[in-house]
Protein backbone atom coordinates (compact mmCIF):
# COMPACT_ATOMS: atom_id res chain seq x y z
CA UNK A 1 0.00 0.00 0.00
CA UNK A 2 1.60 3.32 -1.07
CA UNK A 3 1.81 6.40 1.16
CA UNK A 4 -1.17 8.07 -0.52
CA UNK A 5 -3.38 5.05 -0.06
CA UNK A 6 -2.14 4.62 3.52
CA UNK A 7 -3.10 8.21 4.30
CA UNK A 8 -6.55 7.68 2.84
CA UNK A 9 -6.95 4.47 4.82
CA UNK A 10 -5.98 6.31 8.00
CA UNK A 11 -8.50 9.06 7.20
CA UNK A 12 -11.17 6.42 6.58
CA UNK A 13 -10.39 4.87 9.96
CA UNK A 14 -11.00 8.23 11.62
CA UNK A 15 -14.22 9.05 9.77
CA UNK A 16 -15.68 5.58 9.55
CA UNK A 17 -16.15 6.05 5.77
CA UNK A 18 -14.63 3.94 3.01
CA UNK A 19 -12.63 6.38 0.88
CA UNK A 20 -10.03 4.19 -0.85
CA UNK A 21 -9.23 0.60 -1.79
CA UNK A 22 -5.84 -1.03 -2.27
CA UNK A 23 -4.90 -3.71 -4.83
CA UNK A 24 -5.03 -7.10 -3.18
CA UNK A 25 -7.10 -5.83 -0.24
CA UNK A 26 -9.08 -8.68 1.32
CA UNK A 27 -12.85 -8.23 1.57
CA UNK A 28 -14.71 -10.86 3.61
CA UNK A 29 -18.03 -12.20 2.28
CA UNK A 30 -20.44 -15.00 3.00
CA UNK A 31 -19.20 -15.31 6.57
CA UNK A 32 -16.15 -17.46 5.79
CA UNK A 33 -14.83 -16.44 2.37
CA UNK A 34 -12.65 -13.68 1.00
CA UNK A 35 -12.61 -11.67 -2.22
CA UNK A 36 -9.69 -9.48 -3.25
CA UNK A 37 -9.70 -6.00 -4.71
CA UNK A 38 -8.16 -5.93 -8.19
CA UNK A 39 -5.99 -3.13 -9.55
CA UNK A 40 -8.76 -1.61 -11.68
CA UNK A 41 -11.23 -1.37 -8.80
CA UNK A 42 -8.59 0.15 -6.55
CA UNK A 43 -7.59 2.72 -9.17
CA UNK A 44 -11.15 3.86 -9.95
CA UNK A 45 -12.59 3.98 -6.42
CA UNK A 46 -13.02 7.54 -5.17
CA UNK A 47 -14.27 9.12 -1.93
CA UNK A 48 -18.04 9.15 -2.06
CA UNK A 49 -18.23 5.93 -4.08
CA UNK A 50 -19.84 2.86 -2.58
CA UNK A 51 -18.65 -0.73 -2.55
CA UNK A 52 -21.32 -3.42 -2.67
CA UNK A 53 -20.13 -6.88 -1.67
CA UNK A 54 -22.50 -9.51 -3.06
CA UNK A 55 -22.60 -12.01 -0.24
CA UNK A 56 -23.72 -14.91 -2.44
CA UNK A 57 -20.74 -14.82 -4.80
CA UNK A 58 -18.23 -12.28 -3.54
CA UNK A 59 -18.70 -9.85 -6.44
CA UNK A 60 -17.17 -6.47 -5.61
CA UNK A 61 -19.28 -3.78 -7.25
CA UNK A 62 -18.28 -0.13 -7.34
CA UNK A 63 -21.14 2.37 -7.37
CA UNK A 64 -19.83 5.83 -8.32
CA UNK A 65 -21.15 8.65 -6.18
CA UNK A 66 -23.10 10.15 -9.09
CA UNK A 67 -24.94 6.87 -9.78
CA UNK A 68 -25.68 6.38 -6.09
CA UNK A 69 -27.13 9.88 -5.94
CA UNK A 70 -29.23 9.39 -9.09
CA UNK A 71 -30.78 6.21 -7.69
CA UNK A 72 -31.29 7.65 -4.20
CA UNK A 73 -32.97 10.74 -5.62
CA UNK A 74 -35.33 8.69 -7.78
CA UNK A 75 -36.28 6.36 -4.92
CA UNK A 76 -36.73 9.37 -2.64
CA UNK A 77 -39.15 11.00 -5.08
CA UNK A 78 -41.14 7.77 -5.36
CA UNK A 79 -41.20 7.39 -1.56
CA UNK A 80 -42.47 10.95 -1.12
CA UNK A 81 -45.15 10.32 -3.73
CA UNK A 82 -46.24 7.11 -1.97
CA UNK A 83 -46.74 9.06 1.25
CA UNK A 84 -49.38 11.08 -0.60
CA UNK A 85 -51.05 8.24 -2.53
CA UNK A 86 -53.41 7.41 0.34
CA UNK A 87 -55.30 10.61 -0.39
CA UNK A 88 -55.47 10.01 -4.16
CA UNK A 89 -58.87 8.83 -5.33
CA UNK A 90 -59.14 5.68 -7.46
CA UNK A 91 -60.79 7.76 -10.19
CA UNK A 92 -57.59 9.80 -10.51
CA UNK A 93 -55.60 6.60 -11.03
CA UNK A 94 -58.12 5.54 -13.67
CA UNK A 95 -57.65 8.90 -15.37
CA UNK A 96 -53.87 8.41 -15.39
CA UNK A 97 -54.03 5.13 -17.30
CA UNK A 98 -56.41 6.55 -19.91
CA UNK A 99 -54.29 9.69 -20.30
CA UNK A 100 -51.13 7.60 -20.74
CA UNK A 101 -52.83 5.42 -23.38
CA UNK A 102 -54.25 8.43 -25.21
CA UNK A 103 -50.84 10.05 -25.48
CA UNK A 104 -49.36 6.88 -26.95
CA UNK A 105 -52.16 7.01 -29.53
CA UNK A 106 -51.30 10.59 -30.41
CA UNK A 107 -49.31 10.57 -33.65
CA UNK A 108 -47.12 13.53 -32.75
CA UNK A 109 -46.18 12.04 -29.36
CA UNK A 110 -45.58 8.61 -30.86
CA UNK A 111 -43.54 10.14 -33.65
CA UNK A 112 -41.12 11.58 -31.12
CA UNK A 113 -40.95 8.25 -29.30
CA UNK A 114 -40.44 6.34 -32.55
CA UNK A 115 -37.63 8.69 -33.60
CA UNK A 116 -35.85 8.16 -30.27
CA UNK A 117 -36.34 4.43 -30.63
CA UNK A 118 -34.89 4.41 -34.16
CA UNK A 119 -31.78 6.14 -32.82
CA UNK A 120 -31.52 3.58 -29.99
CA UNK A 121 -31.87 0.68 -32.44
CA UNK A 122 -29.22 2.07 -34.78
CA UNK A 123 -26.80 2.68 -31.91
CA UNK A 124 -27.36 -0.83 -30.55
CA UNK A 125 -26.74 -2.41 -33.95
CA UNK A 126 -23.55 -0.40 -34.34
CA UNK A 127 -22.34 -1.89 -31.04
CA UNK A 128 -23.24 -5.42 -32.14
CA UNK A 129 -26.09 -5.60 -29.66
CA UNK A 130 -29.32 -7.56 -30.05
CA UNK A 131 -32.26 -5.45 -31.20
CA UNK A 132 -34.92 -8.19 -31.28
CA UNK A 133 -36.83 -6.79 -28.30
CA UNK A 134 -35.75 -3.17 -28.63
CA UNK A 135 -37.81 -2.10 -31.64
CA UNK A 136 -40.92 -0.11 -30.69
CA UNK A 137 -43.15 -1.49 -33.46
CA UNK A 138 -46.78 -0.69 -34.10
CA UNK A 139 -47.69 -4.04 -32.57
CA UNK A 140 -45.77 -3.12 -29.40
CA UNK A 141 -47.48 0.27 -29.35
CA UNK A 142 -50.88 -1.42 -29.59
CA UNK A 143 -49.97 -3.82 -26.77
CA UNK A 144 -48.89 -0.94 -24.54
CA UNK A 145 -52.14 0.93 -25.16
CA UNK A 146 -54.20 -2.20 -24.56
CA UNK A 147 -52.31 -2.91 -21.34
CA UNK A 148 -52.84 0.60 -20.00
CA UNK A 149 -56.54 0.43 -20.77
CA UNK A 150 -56.75 -2.96 -19.08
CA UNK A 151 -55.49 -1.25 -15.92
CA UNK A 152 -57.89 1.64 -16.53
CA UNK A 153 -60.79 -0.80 -16.52
CA UNK A 154 -59.52 -3.04 -13.70
CA UNK A 155 -61.38 -3.02 -10.43
CA UNK A 156 -59.41 -0.90 -7.93
CA UNK A 157 -57.82 -3.34 -5.47
CA UNK A 158 -57.23 -0.90 -2.60
CA UNK A 159 -59.40 -1.63 0.40
CA UNK A 160 -60.70 -4.96 -0.92
CA UNK A 161 -62.01 -6.99 2.01
CA UNK A 162 -60.32 -10.36 2.24
CA UNK A 163 -62.29 -11.53 5.28
CA UNK A 164 -64.37 -10.32 8.21
CA UNK A 165 -64.37 -12.02 11.59
CA UNK A 166 -67.25 -11.15 13.91
CA UNK A 167 -66.87 -11.39 17.67
CA UNK A 168 -69.30 -10.54 20.44
CA UNK A 169 -69.24 -6.76 20.53
CA UNK A 170 -66.52 -6.23 17.94
CA UNK A 171 -65.29 -7.28 14.48
CA UNK A 172 -62.03 -7.46 12.50
CA UNK A 173 -61.66 -6.90 8.79
CA UNK A 174 -58.59 -7.79 6.73
CA UNK A 175 -58.20 -5.36 3.84
CA UNK A 176 -55.76 -5.07 0.95
CA UNK A 177 -53.56 -1.98 1.00
CA UNK A 178 -50.73 -0.56 -1.12
CA UNK A 179 -47.30 -2.05 -0.49
CA UNK A 180 -45.02 0.93 -1.17
CA UNK A 181 -42.30 1.78 -3.66
CA UNK A 182 -41.64 -0.88 -6.29
CA UNK A 183 -38.18 -0.89 -7.88
CA UNK A 184 -38.05 -2.22 -11.41
CA UNK A 185 -35.02 -3.06 -13.57
CA UNK A 186 -35.73 -4.39 -17.04
CA UNK A 187 -34.02 -5.02 -20.32
CA UNK A 188 -34.49 -2.83 -23.39
CA UNK A 189 -38.15 -3.53 -24.08
CA UNK A 190 -40.03 -0.22 -24.22
CA UNK A 191 -43.42 -1.84 -23.65
CA UNK A 192 -42.39 -2.77 -20.11
CA UNK A 193 -43.02 0.86 -19.19
CA UNK A 194 -46.76 0.21 -19.37
CA UNK A 195 -46.38 -3.03 -17.42
CA UNK A 196 -44.36 -1.37 -14.64
CA UNK A 197 -46.92 1.39 -14.19
CA UNK A 198 -49.51 -1.26 -13.36
CA UNK A 199 -48.45 -1.11 -9.70
CA UNK A 200 -50.02 2.35 -9.52
CA UNK A 201 -53.45 0.73 -9.91
CA UNK A 202 -53.06 -0.68 -6.39
CA UNK A 203 -51.87 2.66 -4.99
CA UNK A 204 -48.15 1.93 -5.14
CA UNK A 205 -45.45 4.05 -6.74
CA UNK A 206 -42.69 2.83 -9.06
CA UNK A 207 -39.09 3.70 -9.85
CA UNK A 208 -37.46 1.99 -12.78
CA UNK A 209 -34.22 1.66 -14.66
CA UNK A 210 -34.17 0.48 -18.27
CA UNK A 211 -31.22 -1.05 -20.11
CA UNK A 212 -28.84 1.42 -21.73
CA UNK A 213 -29.86 0.30 -25.22
CA UNK A 214 -33.37 1.70 -24.71
CA UNK A 215 -32.64 4.71 -22.52
CA UNK A 216 -33.35 7.23 -25.28
CA UNK A 217 -36.71 5.60 -25.96
CA UNK A 218 -37.47 5.63 -22.24
CA UNK A 219 -36.71 9.32 -21.95
CA UNK A 220 -39.04 10.05 -24.87
CA UNK A 221 -41.87 8.00 -23.34
CA UNK A 222 -41.46 9.87 -20.05
CA UNK A 223 -41.46 13.27 -21.73
CA UNK A 224 -44.18 12.65 -24.31
CA UNK A 225 -46.60 10.42 -22.42
CA UNK A 226 -45.84 9.40 -18.83
CA UNK A 227 -45.17 12.72 -17.12
CA UNK A 228 -48.02 14.54 -18.93
CA UNK A 229 -50.42 11.74 -17.93
CA UNK A 230 -49.37 11.94 -14.27
CA UNK A 231 -49.90 15.71 -14.32
CA UNK A 232 -53.29 15.49 -16.03
CA UNK A 233 -54.55 12.94 -13.49
CA UNK A 234 -53.23 14.93 -10.54
CA UNK A 235 -51.08 12.11 -9.22
CA UNK A 236 -48.16 13.10 -6.97
CA UNK A 237 -44.94 14.02 -8.72
CA UNK A 238 -42.70 10.99 -8.46
CA UNK A 239 -45.47 8.39 -8.65
CA UNK A 240 -43.50 6.90 -11.56
CA UNK A 241 -39.81 7.81 -11.86
CA UNK A 242 -37.15 6.84 -14.37
CA UNK A 243 -33.60 6.50 -13.05
CA UNK A 244 -31.98 8.47 -15.86
CA UNK A 245 -28.70 6.61 -16.08
CA UNK A 246 -27.12 4.22 -18.55
CA UNK A 247 -24.86 2.66 -15.91
CA UNK A 248 -25.49 -0.76 -14.39
CA UNK A 249 -24.30 0.76 -11.12
CA UNK A 250 -27.50 2.82 -10.92
CA UNK A 251 -29.49 -0.40 -10.87
CA UNK A 252 -27.26 -1.84 -8.17
CA UNK A 253 -27.75 1.29 -6.09
CA UNK A 254 -31.49 1.24 -6.56
CA UNK A 255 -31.85 -2.41 -5.57
CA UNK A 256 -29.67 -1.79 -2.52
CA UNK A 257 -32.00 0.96 -1.27
CA UNK A 258 -33.88 -0.32 1.77
CA UNK A 259 -36.80 2.03 1.02
CA UNK A 260 -38.00 -0.31 -1.72
CA UNK A 261 -40.94 -2.50 -0.76
CA UNK A 262 -40.38 -4.88 -3.68
CA UNK A 263 -37.59 -5.28 -6.24
CA UNK A 264 -38.50 -6.67 -9.67
CA UNK A 265 -35.93 -7.65 -12.28
CA UNK A 266 -36.81 -8.79 -15.77
CA UNK A 267 -34.29 -10.31 -18.09
CA UNK A 268 -32.08 -13.35 -17.86
CA UNK A 269 -28.75 -14.62 -16.73
CA UNK A 270 -26.21 -13.64 -14.08
CA UNK A 271 -27.12 -9.94 -14.11
CA UNK A 272 -30.63 -10.65 -12.84
CA UNK A 273 -29.36 -13.08 -10.20
CA UNK A 274 -26.86 -10.45 -9.06
CA UNK A 275 -29.57 -7.80 -8.74
CA UNK A 276 -31.71 -10.19 -6.74
CA UNK A 277 -28.84 -10.92 -4.37
CA UNK A 278 -28.26 -7.20 -3.79
CA UNK A 279 -31.93 -6.62 -2.97
CA UNK A 280 -32.16 -9.63 -0.67
CA UNK A 281 -29.16 -8.60 1.39
CA UNK A 282 -30.76 -5.15 1.76
CA UNK A 283 -33.83 -6.93 3.19
CA UNK A 284 -36.08 -6.29 0.18
CA UNK A 285 -38.38 -9.00 -1.22
CA UNK A 286 -37.67 -9.77 -4.87
CA UNK A 287 -39.45 -11.05 -7.96
CA UNK A 288 -36.98 -12.46 -10.48
CA UNK A 289 -37.22 -14.34 -13.72
CA UNK A 290 -33.62 -15.14 -14.49
CA UNK A 291 -33.72 -17.94 -17.07
CA UNK A 292 -36.48 -18.88 -19.48
CA UNK A 293 -37.13 -21.48 -22.12
CA UNK A 294 -40.13 -23.81 -22.31
CA UNK A 295 -40.01 -27.61 -22.59
CA UNK A 296 -42.42 -29.71 -24.66
CA UNK A 297 -42.86 -33.47 -24.25
CA UNK A 298 -44.58 -35.81 -26.72
CA UNK A 299 -45.62 -39.17 -25.26
CA UNK A 300 -46.60 -42.48 -26.87
CA UNK A 301 -50.18 -41.31 -27.52
CA UNK A 302 -49.27 -37.89 -28.97
CA UNK A 303 -51.33 -36.78 -31.93
CA UNK A 304 -48.92 -35.78 -34.77
CA UNK A 305 -51.05 -32.84 -35.90
CA UNK A 306 -51.32 -31.40 -32.39
CA UNK A 307 -47.59 -31.95 -31.86
CA UNK A 308 -46.72 -30.27 -35.17
CA UNK A 309 -48.92 -27.26 -34.40
CA UNK A 310 -47.55 -26.91 -30.86
CA UNK A 311 -43.94 -26.87 -32.05
CA UNK A 312 -44.59 -24.46 -34.93
CA UNK A 313 -46.59 -21.96 -32.90
CA UNK A 314 -44.09 -22.05 -30.02
CA UNK A 315 -41.27 -20.74 -32.24
CA UNK A 316 -42.68 -17.51 -33.69
CA UNK A 317 -40.20 -15.27 -31.84
CA UNK A 318 -37.65 -15.47 -29.04
CA UNK A 319 -38.99 -14.58 -25.62
CA UNK A 320 -38.86 -16.41 -22.30
CA UNK A 321 -41.83 -18.69 -23.12
CA UNK A 322 -40.47 -19.82 -26.49
CA UNK A 323 -39.95 -23.56 -26.96
CA UNK A 324 -36.38 -24.38 -25.94
CA UNK A 325 -36.28 -28.17 -25.45
CA UNK A 326 -38.41 -30.86 -27.08
CA UNK A 327 -38.50 -34.40 -25.69
CA UNK A 328 -39.98 -37.29 -27.72
CA UNK A 329 -40.51 -40.75 -26.23
CA UNK A 330 -38.48 -43.56 -27.80
CA UNK A 331 -41.53 -45.50 -28.98
CA UNK A 332 -42.65 -42.56 -31.17
CA UNK A 333 -39.27 -41.24 -32.31
CA UNK A 334 -39.58 -42.88 -35.72
CA UNK A 335 -42.64 -40.89 -36.74
CA UNK A 336 -42.48 -37.80 -34.48
CA UNK A 337 -38.85 -36.74 -35.04
CA UNK A 338 -39.65 -36.05 -38.72
CA UNK A 339 -42.76 -34.14 -37.64
CA UNK A 340 -40.67 -32.06 -35.27
CA UNK A 341 -38.07 -31.32 -37.96
CA UNK A 342 -40.78 -30.25 -40.39
CA UNK A 343 -42.35 -27.93 -37.82
CA UNK A 344 -38.93 -26.42 -37.01
CA UNK A 345 -38.17 -25.92 -40.70
CA UNK A 346 -41.55 -24.25 -41.28
CA UNK A 347 -41.00 -21.99 -38.27
CA UNK A 348 -37.63 -21.10 -39.78
CA UNK A 349 -39.24 -20.18 -43.09
CA UNK A 350 -41.21 -17.36 -41.48
CA UNK A 351 -38.07 -16.15 -39.73
CA UNK A 352 -34.58 -16.63 -41.19
CA UNK A 353 -33.42 -20.23 -41.05
CA UNK A 354 -33.27 -22.64 -38.13
CA UNK A 355 -30.77 -24.09 -35.69
CA UNK A 356 -31.03 -27.48 -33.98
CA UNK A 357 -29.16 -28.94 -31.01
CA UNK A 358 -29.60 -32.70 -30.56
CA UNK A 359 -28.69 -34.91 -27.63
CA UNK A 360 -25.43 -36.69 -28.46
CA UNK A 361 -27.04 -40.13 -28.30
CA UNK A 362 -29.73 -39.07 -30.77
CA UNK A 363 -27.70 -37.22 -33.39
CA UNK A 364 -27.62 -40.27 -35.68
CA UNK A 365 -31.42 -40.25 -35.84
CA UNK A 366 -31.37 -37.09 -37.94
CA UNK A 367 -31.61 -37.29 -41.74
CA UNK A 368 -28.30 -36.67 -43.50
CA UNK A 369 -29.46 -33.25 -44.72
CA UNK A 370 -29.77 -32.12 -41.10
CA UNK A 371 -26.54 -33.80 -39.94
CA UNK A 372 -24.39 -32.30 -42.69
CA UNK A 373 -26.28 -29.13 -43.58
CA UNK A 374 -25.09 -25.57 -43.04
CA UNK A 375 -27.17 -22.55 -42.12
CA UNK A 376 -26.64 -18.80 -41.90
CA UNK A 377 -27.75 -17.81 -38.41
CA UNK A 378 -28.37 -14.21 -37.38
CA UNK A 379 -26.51 -13.55 -34.15
CA UNK A 380 -26.27 -10.28 -32.21
CA UNK A 381 -22.95 -9.61 -33.93
CA UNK A 382 -24.42 -10.32 -37.40
CA UNK A 383 -24.87 -13.27 -39.82
CA UNK A 384 -22.78 -16.36 -38.94
CA UNK A 385 -22.53 -19.58 -40.96
CA UNK A 386 -22.94 -22.60 -38.68
CA UNK A 387 -23.83 -26.27 -38.78
CA UNK A 388 -27.56 -26.74 -39.17
CA UNK A 389 -27.56 -29.30 -36.34
CA UNK A 390 -25.04 -29.93 -33.58
CA UNK A 391 -24.82 -32.54 -30.80
CA UNK A 392 -25.33 -31.40 -27.23
CA UNK A 393 -24.62 -33.10 -23.92
CA UNK A 394 -27.63 -33.94 -21.76
CA UNK A 395 -26.13 -31.77 -19.01
CA UNK A 396 -26.54 -28.74 -21.31
CA UNK A 397 -30.25 -29.20 -21.97
CA UNK A 398 -31.01 -26.43 -19.47
CA UNK A 399 -29.27 -23.81 -21.62
CA UNK A 400 -31.63 -21.16 -22.94
CA UNK A 401 -30.99 -20.32 -26.60
CA UNK A 402 -31.06 -16.54 -27.08
CA UNK A 403 -31.71 -16.44 -30.83
CA UNK A 404 -32.29 -13.40 -32.98
CA UNK A 405 -34.01 -14.59 -36.17
CA UNK A 406 -33.42 -18.32 -36.70
CA UNK A 407 -35.48 -20.45 -34.26
CA UNK A 408 -33.07 -22.41 -32.09
CA UNK A 409 -34.12 -25.43 -30.05
CA UNK A 410 -32.81 -28.65 -28.48
CA UNK A 411 -34.12 -32.18 -29.13
CA UNK A 412 -33.87 -35.19 -26.83
CA UNK A 413 -35.32 -38.69 -27.25
CA UNK A 414 -36.36 -40.16 -23.87
CA UNK A 415 -37.41 -43.59 -22.70
CA UNK A 416 -40.73 -42.29 -21.39
CA UNK A 417 -42.46 -39.22 -19.98
CA UNK A 418 -41.04 -39.91 -16.54
CA UNK A 419 -37.49 -39.49 -17.88
CA UNK A 420 -38.47 -36.23 -19.57
CA UNK A 421 -39.95 -34.94 -16.30
CA UNK A 422 -36.82 -35.97 -14.40
CA UNK A 423 -34.62 -34.10 -16.89
CA UNK A 424 -36.86 -31.05 -16.69
CA UNK A 425 -36.83 -31.02 -12.89
CA UNK A 426 -33.05 -31.51 -12.72
CA UNK A 427 -31.74 -29.39 -15.60
CA UNK A 428 -34.27 -26.76 -16.64
CA UNK A 429 -34.96 -23.43 -14.93
CA UNK A 430 -38.33 -24.99 -13.98
CA UNK A 431 -40.42 -22.52 -15.90
CA UNK A 432 -42.94 -23.83 -18.47
CA UNK A 433 -43.72 -27.41 -19.46
CA UNK A 434 -46.15 -28.85 -22.02
CA UNK A 435 -47.28 -32.43 -22.59
CA UNK A 436 -48.71 -33.54 -25.93
CA UNK A 437 -50.76 -36.62 -25.14
CA UNK A 438 -54.18 -38.12 -25.83
CA UNK A 439 -54.24 -39.81 -22.41
CA UNK A 440 -56.01 -37.82 -19.63
CA UNK A 441 -54.31 -39.91 -16.95
CA UNK A 442 -50.90 -39.03 -18.43
CA UNK A 443 -51.73 -35.33 -18.16
CA UNK A 444 -52.63 -35.76 -14.49
CA UNK A 445 -49.35 -37.59 -13.78
CA UNK A 446 -47.43 -34.94 -15.69
CA UNK A 447 -49.04 -32.11 -13.74
CA UNK A 448 -48.43 -33.90 -10.44
CA UNK A 449 -44.74 -34.61 -11.09
CA UNK A 450 -43.35 -31.78 -13.22
CA UNK A 451 -41.92 -28.98 -11.05
CA UNK A 452 -43.13 -25.96 -13.01
CA UNK A 453 -45.47 -23.04 -12.28
CA UNK A 454 -46.81 -23.10 -15.87
CA UNK A 455 -48.11 -26.39 -17.29
CA UNK A 456 -49.97 -26.84 -20.57
CA UNK A 457 -51.10 -29.23 -23.28
CA UNK A 458 -50.32 -27.25 -26.45
CA UNK A 459 -48.14 -24.38 -27.58
CA UNK A 460 -45.89 -22.78 -24.97
CA UNK A 461 -46.31 -19.11 -25.85
CA UNK A 462 -49.49 -18.77 -23.74
CA UNK A 463 -47.32 -18.08 -20.67
CA UNK A 464 -47.91 -14.33 -20.52
CA UNK A 465 -49.90 -12.26 -18.05
CA UNK A 466 -51.63 -10.01 -20.57
CA UNK A 467 -52.30 -12.83 -23.07
CA UNK A 468 -53.51 -15.43 -20.56
CA UNK A 469 -54.90 -13.43 -17.64
CA UNK A 470 -55.84 -10.12 -19.30
CA UNK A 471 -53.48 -8.34 -16.89
CA UNK A 472 -50.22 -6.76 -18.02
CA UNK A 473 -47.46 -8.46 -16.10
CA UNK A 474 -44.61 -6.99 -14.13
CA UNK A 475 -42.72 -10.20 -14.68
CA UNK A 476 -42.88 -13.97 -14.88
CA UNK A 477 -41.13 -15.97 -12.19
CA UNK A 478 -39.74 -19.45 -12.65
CA UNK A 479 -38.98 -21.91 -9.86
CA UNK A 480 -35.24 -21.92 -10.51
CA UNK A 481 -34.59 -20.82 -6.93
CA UNK A 482 -37.60 -22.52 -5.32
CA UNK A 483 -41.36 -22.18 -5.34
CA UNK A 484 -42.97 -18.84 -4.62
CA UNK A 485 -44.66 -18.18 -1.30
CA UNK A 486 -48.39 -17.44 -1.52
CA UNK A 487 -48.38 -16.14 -5.09
CA UNK A 488 -48.36 -17.32 -8.68
CA UNK A 489 -45.68 -17.07 -11.30
CA UNK A 490 -47.32 -14.06 -12.97
CA UNK A 491 -46.72 -10.87 -11.02
CA UNK A 492 -49.18 -8.17 -12.06
CA UNK A 493 -49.75 -4.67 -10.78
CA UNK A 494 -52.83 -5.58 -8.78
CA UNK A 495 -50.88 -8.37 -7.08
CA UNK A 496 -48.53 -5.94 -5.32
CA UNK A 497 -50.25 -5.28 -2.02
CA UNK A 498 -50.08 -5.81 1.71
CA UNK A 499 -52.88 -6.62 4.15
CA UNK A 500 -54.05 -4.33 6.94
CA UNK A 501 -56.35 -5.27 9.82
CA UNK A 502 -59.07 -2.89 10.98
CA UNK A 503 -61.14 -3.32 14.14
CA UNK A 504 -64.59 -1.91 14.79
CA UNK A 505 -65.57 -2.06 18.47
CA UNK A 506 -69.19 -1.76 19.63
CA UNK A 507 -68.85 -3.06 23.18
CA UNK A 508 -67.02 -0.53 25.37
CA UNK A 509 -66.51 -3.13 28.14
CA UNK A 510 -64.20 -5.35 26.08
CA UNK A 511 -61.33 -6.45 28.33
CA UNK A 512 -58.90 -9.36 27.92
CA UNK A 513 -59.16 -10.05 31.66
CA UNK A 514 -62.97 -9.90 31.77
CA UNK A 515 -63.15 -6.72 33.86
CA UNK A 516 -65.99 -4.25 33.27
CA UNK A 517 -65.30 -0.58 32.72
CA UNK A 518 -65.09 1.10 36.15
CA UNK A 519 -67.39 4.08 36.68
CA UNK A 520 -65.85 7.47 36.16
CA UNK A 521 -65.20 9.48 39.29
CA UNK A 522 -67.67 12.34 39.82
Amino acid sequence: MDDGTSAKAAQAARTGRLEALAPGQAIPFGGDRVAYVDADLAATFRPGDRLVVVQDAGDLLRIPAAEAQAAASAVGRAAAAFARMGEVADVAITTFFEAFARRLEDEAAWGAIAAANAADVEAARARGRSTTRLIASEAMRADMIAGLRAWRDAKPPRGRRIERIDHQGWSVEQLTAPLGVVGFVFEGRPNVFADACGVIRAGNTVVFRIGSDALGTARAIVAEALDPALAEAGLPEGAAVLVDSAAHAAGWAMFGDARLALAVARGSGPAVAQLGAIARQAGTPVSLHGTGGAWLVADETADPERFYAAVFHSLDRKVCNTLNVCCIVESRAGDLVPVFLEALARAGERRRGAKLHVAEADFARLPEAWRTGRSTVIRAEGPVEEALAEPIADADLGREWEWEEAPEVSLKVVADTAEAVALFNALSPRFAATLISQDPAAHERFYATVDAPFVGDGFTRWVDGQYALNRPELGLSNWQHGRLFARGGVLAGDGVFTVRARVRQADLDLDRGGQPTPPRAG
